[in-house]
């Protein structure tokens, strides 16, 4: 698979969870990843998988717990970069902000 930089994707890490953004960098060797306004994917809720996330996008926006978008965020240990669909780029931005108080 072939990745493009600046391509909306979701990346999986060992340590960290899972988090979408713009690809900036993937070294496959040392498994690092930078994303550009990369938002965590904390919780989900309306998608079975990160799989039918990067596809569909998720069906229960007010279900989901992302919280707010970071301009750049190094993710070390990654272990999957998936390439998202524009309609599951546009369900990810509607998802409202999540704060814990």
């Amino acid at each position: 698979m072939v990745t493009k930089k600046k391509q909306y994707v979701i990346v999986r890490s060992y340590d960290a969870g899972a988090f979408a953004g713009e690809l900036k960098e993937h070294d496959r060797v040392t498994r690092h990843a930078v994303l550009a306004n990369a938002r965590r994917l904390w919780y989900w809720s309306g998608a079975a998988s990160l799989s039918e996330l990067s596809q569909k996008g998720v069906s229960n926006p007010n279900g989901c717990k992302f919280p707010a978008e970071v301009p750049e965020q190094l993710i070390a240990n990654v272990i999957e970069v998936i390439p998202c669909t524009e309609a599951a780029r546009e369900s990810i931005a509607k998802v409202p902000l999540w704060t814990k108080h």
